[in-house]
């Protein structure tokens, strides 16, 4: 063994959902697994995106060697632009993952510069003291990979997201045979995905959602609208066949879903029939006993298709009484609100509405349940374990159901969150420094769109108590104010509180009486004062503490 230790870096996604990203380092070379993002919590008032704080990174970037994706979900492939800006490092990932990472590079206008590698399951790559295989896992996207990765120190294996499907619509089962090879040589760390750990026994197949979709394409006698996860192509594959066996036509709406259909088409991962797909324009001609229209917009996302479709806002389809809606996706932890409002709006258009729980289902997972989690644990038999992707609870109980391993070679189970840090060396593991992370909000989707904490709180600030500005003239020649103070506020008051705002022009007449004329001279001295005055005098009158922004105007 090497007197080197080697650290494993989680960036993001230990202890929340989202941002998924780790850094594995061994002396002077560091990879990065994953560069994802996550949509803001409604507190980020205004902000579009999450990404990880990549600062870690950006100063150790000499030593970073490249970046390697499991698959192409935005939890592990949004903040890949937001890296690349700051590091030109190689990118590594399917033809499927590289794709949809290409069509992001795009936006920000970076692809050019972009160093993208395709590899396939079964592939190595060398990057410094790291040999990586990339091995074939199945989940709810299509071309998704496990990582392999042998260090000097021994074995790391990290699964990415899986479900362990015997039955894929593909015919590519889960490379079981693969990590079991590995758990014969020995594995030194183990890093497996938490997220459906409370979920007992075993995940149902995609091919379960089939006679449910079938059952409603046959019997439906107008239009059938499904909205899934535009990166499930597995299940848009199955509802093509659907609508072709039962002789509808399909309309495509919204960006994502025409974007990665195409993507997926190109690469041959998605087979449409000829005369298959309807034009979004000639889907309210068409006779709706003959139409299937796919959707995006699952989550009630405001702008999205299936949103608009809900008020009667989309200018291709209209829904009518006797129309079946399809919500082939599961509700994500905080959507629920959007998508049942989302949800009521087509119930009022008199649609007939197909989600949630139900034999057969209508959706699956694309996480392994609690059993498959074992599986994988059994087959590995791992020295150290790490549970990811998921929140602390889950982290937990993933670690509690490696326990069984601990007469079979397991020493430890790390319960890790963003920032912390593993270590392991030739006398064990251990947890070791913590690194400075954190998360990086950005306003519409641009690079350089910062949002500073500064600026949320402001907002969050503004969004409950409003804001109060006091404009006040003064002459220039003698320093004394001209009129009396005007207030404008917003977001604060009711019409019905004028005798406040009244009384809180006279505190700012006050302040500036009271003022001497070197005073009044300096409009910084000035501002400062007035909102001090102004906002103790508000807040005894009233509890709230609006944001108070004095204006002096020099006449």
């Amino acid at each position: 063994m090497s007197d080197k230790k080697l650290q494993v870096i989680p960036l993001g996604g230990l202890g929340e959902f989202g941002m998924n990203s780790m850094a594995i380092r061994y002396g002077d070379d560091i990879i990065v697994l994953d560069a994802g993002m996550m949509f803001p919590d409604a507190e980020l008032l205004g902000v579009d995106i999450v990404t990880p704080d990549f600062s870690y990174l950006k100063d150790n970037k000499e030593k970073v060697r490249g970046l390697l994706l499991t698959h192409g979900h935005e939890d592990h492939i949004g903040g890949v632009p937001f890296l690349l800006a700051d590091l030109n490092i190689p990118v590594y990932g399917t033809p499927f993952t590289l794709a949809l990472v290409e069509r992001r590079l795009e936006e920000h206008n970076m692809l050019a510069k972009a160093k993208l590698h395709e590899i396939q399951p079964g592939d190595r790559v060398k990057l410094g003291p790291f040999d990586i295989e990339f091995i074939h896992v199945t989940h709810s996207t299509a071309s998704c990979v496990a990582l392999a990765i042998t260090t000097p120190l021994g074995v790391i294996i990290h699964t990415g997201d899986f479900k362990v499907d015997p039955t894929p619509l593909d015919g590519r089962p889960f490379d079981l045979h693969k990590f079991a090879e590995y758990g014969q040589r020995g594995v030194l760390l183990l890093m497996s995905d938490s997220t459906n750990v409370d979920r007992p026994g075993y995940s149902e197949s995609e091919r379960s959602v089939g006679p449910r979709l079938e059952d409603v394409m046959v019997r439906s006698e107008r239009r059938v609208v499904v909205s899934c996860f535009s990166s499930s192509v597995h299940r848009l594959q199955m509802i093509f066949d659907m609508a072709q066996k039962s002789g509808r036509k399909v309309g495509l709406l919204g960006r994502s879903m025409l974007s990665v259909s195409e993507i997926a088409h190109q690469l041959g991962l998605l087979r449409i029939h000829d005369n298959l797909l309807l034009r979004p324009q000639d889907i309210q001609l068409a006779d709706p006993s003959k139409v299937c229209v796919l959707v995006s917009g699952t989550q009630g996302e405001p702008m999205s298709a299936l949103s608009r479709v809900a008020v009667d806002n989309h200018k291709s389809l209209k829904l009518e009484k006797g129309d079946t809606v399809v919500l082939s996706s599961r509700m994500i932890p905080g959507n629920e609100k959007p998508i049942m409002r989302m949800i009521n709006h087509v119930a009022r258009r008199g649609a007939n509405l197909v989600f949630g729980s139900m034999t057969p289902p209508v959706h699956v997972s694309g996480h392994g349940y609690a059993e498959e989690l074992r599986l994988i644990l059994n087959l590995v038999r791992p020295k150290y374990f790490v549970p990811v992707h998921g929140e602390y609870w889950q982290l937990s109980r993933h670690a509690h159901l490696a326990k069984h391993l601990r007469d079979h070679g397991l020493e430890a189970a790390f319960i890790m969150e963003t920032g912390e840090s593993l270590e392991i060396d030739k006398n064990g593991a251990r947890k070791g420094e913590r690194i400075a992370v954190g998360r990086v909000c950005i306003d519409s989707g641009s690079i350089d769109e910062v949002v500073e904490d500064l600026v949320i709180r402001d907002r969050r600030h503004l969004s409950e108590d409003g804001f109060v500005i006091p404009i006040i003239a003064i002459d220039k020649s003698t320093g004394k104010p001209e009129g009396q103070p005007e207030i404008v506020s917003r977001g604060f008051l009711s019409e019905d509180n004028k005798e406040i705002l009244a009384e809180a022009k006279k505190v700012v007449s006050r302040t500036l009486e009271m003022s001497s004329q070197e005073e009044r001279g300096d409009w910084g001295v000035m501002q400062e004062k007035i909102r001090a005055d102004l906002k103790r005098y508000l807040a005894k009158q009233t509890a709230r503490r609006p944001l108070i922004m004095p204006v002096i105007l020099e006449v």
